[in-house]
């Protein structure tokens, strides 16, 4: 079962969600995209959760370090 989706403050990502049983972080970004990111341990996504720039890190320590896969776009002219 996933954890609730954690809101985040932060101009790049809107919210995060982690499955522990799995070791799966999934990211919602202000854009509408929403991307599964595949054996991330629970410490990344803690670290994730606590620091004071969301953006930083996960450009630094999640960004082209774990295997990802798009599961939802929501192109910018879309109403939803």
């Amino acid at each position: 079962m996933a954890t609730r989706r954690v809101p985040l403050e932060s101009t790049t990502l809107a919210w995060a969600s982690y499955l522990p049983d799995q070791n799966l972080l999934q990211l919602g970004f202000h854009t509408g995209a929403i991307y599964d990111y595949f054996d991330v341990p629970s410490e990344i996504y803690r670290a994730l959760l606590a620091s004071e720039s969301k953006g930083r890190y996960f450009n630094q320590h999640i960004r082209n370090v774990f295997q990802t896969q798009q599961v939802h776009h929501r192109s910018a002219n879309s109403e939803n």
